[in-house]
């Protein structure tokens, strides 16, 4: 081997690494507890050891989204559109898990990287409910009011989206002024929740709202689920930006 040229790292001593370095599982739904963390993981160690870097994760993941809603968009309701929809939703949605733990593993981090991340999540979160919508309008005959529900989704979704971002960089930049290390714990993250609240809070696990596409090809059945899950995403979102609201309010200035 030439002098100065680094050898790639291994599969599975990057695995090994991005195991002993998982963050806690407290307070996250099920399968992203479970299923999604533990395969991006082996995502992870897959794209480091091919010499892949977070940003080129991050559009990766951003591609086989966009490829989930165009089929739910354009093409005509059916089982197999679901699934195939499901699959590539989920595996967007594990990459995007992928790329921050490529970018720990092998120190590539950056602020760009971040930007291009929650960018990109900015414009997933309300597509999603967006090509349910034309695909609604294209395949479902809906007569009642539930062929809007997946604007108000959007409008769900997006806000707690940017309630939860807003949260995270308002405490980080007042840690900052205050000359603390870091901006600490949110309050949905704070204190221990075990296994019992991760399965209570699956509703809300985005792999949840993935993998429900799988009853794309039957109204009778998507309809009702989309609608349970969006239900509990209002409740949910509600109650944390009315939290988050009071952790920010309790900052001061």
């Amino acid at each position: 081997m030439k002098a100065g040229i680094r050898s790639r790292p291994k599969f599975t001593q990057v695995l090994n690494e991005l195991d002993r370095a998982q963050k806690p599982g407290d307070g996250v739904p099920a399968y992203s507890r479970w299923a999604n963390r533990r395969g991006a993981r082996v995502f992870a160690a897959a794209a480091v050891a091919a010499g892949w870097g977070p940003n080129a994760v991050t559009v990766l993941s951003a591609c086989c989204s966009a490829a989930g809603l165009l089929l739910l968009a354009l093409l005509p309701a059916s089982w197999g559109t679901g699934v195939g929809a499901a699959a590539l939703l989920a595996l967007g949605y594990l990459m995007d898990s992928a790329d921050g733990q490529v970018a720990r593993v092998t120190g590539t981090g950056s602020a760009a990287g971040e930007w291009l991340d929650h960018v990109i999540d900015a414009v997933r979160t309300p597509a999603l409910h967006l090509a349910v919508f034309f695909g609604f309008q294209r395949s479902f005959e809906i007569d009642s009011a539930l062929r809007y529900l997946p604007l108000a989704f959007a409008l769900v979704a997006t806000g707690h989206f940017i309630s939860q971002i807003l949260a995270e960089q308002l405490g980080r930049a007042h840690a900052l002024r205050a000359g603390a290390k870091d901006s600490g714990s949110l309050p949905e993250q704070e204190g221990r929740k075990g296994m019992l609240w991760s399965f209570l809070i699956l509703p809300i696990d985005t792999g949840v709202l993935c993998w429900v596409f799988v009853l794309w090809g039957s109204p009778a059945l998507f309809v009702p689920g989309y609608a349970v899950l969006f239900a509990f995403a209002a409740v949910f979102a509600g109650i944390s930006a009315r939290r988050k609201y009071a952790y920010l309010k309790g900052l001061g200035q």
